[in-house]
């Protein structure tokens, strides 16, 4: 297998607060869980996605992308008021991105999106995550596609969404081959659509520990990915996508 760029992966840390979120809080899965769960996978570098559960919390993120290096990012949830000095500190802790959770909350609305996704990426350079269903990706198509970066995650979680999803990414979104134990789509089938327009959208990732879904990552999830793009395309989706996008703006020393 190649090395692989782990672009949604969450760490939950009991030393930091967690929010209850539709009666659910999760288990503890902490740095060396992860680096347990994907000793043997390759895994060269990552992005640390904020939960719903963890809301706005920045303890957590701090701490966990201290431990776990320069080859590895944020994604944090922010209120839409925060200042532009706690986004350049955040910047400076390895953040890259902003995550609107429309699927279980957490954090800002998405009637905040615009405004603080331009806001983010000119101040910052950050991206914009969003978790959505891409059936509703309808409503509001302008506008994320007028976004200046943004990735969707989990393939867009429903294939009747996937004719939004693929003109998103006629427009240069991209999208996070994670979360199968999630979605109701046929990996293979999305990937392969999802490559046919624009073979640098593609990021793979463990979504681990899969709080929530109907089952965790497996080892094989990767295995499907590899058999569902050409041997040539390999290392970009395991690694070079999602590397570019995440690591484009090196952290500062």
């Amino acid at each position: 297998m190649s090395p692989l760029f782990d672009a949604h992966l969450h760490i939950i840390d009991p030393a930091h607060p967690l929010v209850e979120n539709n009666g659910y809080l999760p288990e503890p899965f902490t740095v060396d869980d992860y680096r347990a769960r994907v000793d043997g996978l390759d895994v060269r570098g990552g992005a640390v996605v904020s939960g719903s559960f963890q809301a706005f919390d920045q303890g957590y993120l701090r701490d966990a992308l201290a431990a776990l290096g320069p080859t590895f990012v944020g994604v944090t949830q922010i209120p839409a008021d925060t200042s532009d000095g706690e986004i350049l500190s955040l910047h400076e802790a390895g953040v890259r991105g902003v995550r609107f959770n429309a699927a279980r909350g957490g954090s800002a609305s998405l009637d905040d999106l615009n405004r603080l996704a331009r806001r983010v990426h000119d101040l910052a350079g950050w991206h914009v995550e969003l978790y959505i269903d891409a059936r509703f990706l309808a409503n509001t198509w302008e506008q994320v596609a007028a976004l200046p970066a943004v990735s969707i995650d989990h393939m867009g979680l429903h294939r009747d969404g996937l004719p939004q999803l693929l003109r998103l990414v006629e427009h240069g979104a991209k999208v996070k081959a994670t979360g199968f134990g999630r979605v109701d789509l046929d990996p293979t089938a999305a990937i392969r659509a999802i490559m046919a327009v624009d073979p640098t959208a593609l990021m793979a990732g463990t979504d681990l520990p899969s709080t929530r879904a109907r089952r965790p990552f497996e080892n094989a999830d990767l295995e499907l990915i590899r058999q569902a793009v050409e041997p040539e395309q390999l290392n970009a989706v395991l690694r070079d996508n999602a590397a570019e996008f995440y690591l484009r703006k090196p952290r500062a020393a």
